[in-house]
């Protein structure tokens, strides 16, 4: 895949999600950033968070979900990148 998403797609999705959470977009895509996932977590009801964090600590777990046609067409379509 290629990783080069539009930047006005990433804002608009940070924007989307700190809406969501509460959380301002720019502390969002710093903690992203760092790899850091609090205010997300926090937002999280305790058993989404705990998925959450299961999958974040496991890669092929991460690897395989990505791999699903959900997420190659949420991909495509953040993108705008047809595969």
């Amino acid at each position: 895949m290629n990783n080069n998403i539009d930047p006005k797609r990433i804002t608009g999705l940070l924007n989307a999600v700190s809406k969501k959470i509460g959380v301002p977009p720019e502390k969002l895509r710093s903690e992203l950033e760092e790899g850091k996932f609090d205010s997300a977590l926090s937002a999280m009801n305790k058993n989404d968070a705990a998925k959450f964090q299961q999958a974040v600590n496991n890669p092929k777990l991460v690897e395989k979900m990505m791999s699903t046609p959900q997420a190659k067409a949420l991909y495509e379509k953040l993108s705008g990148v047809k595969k």
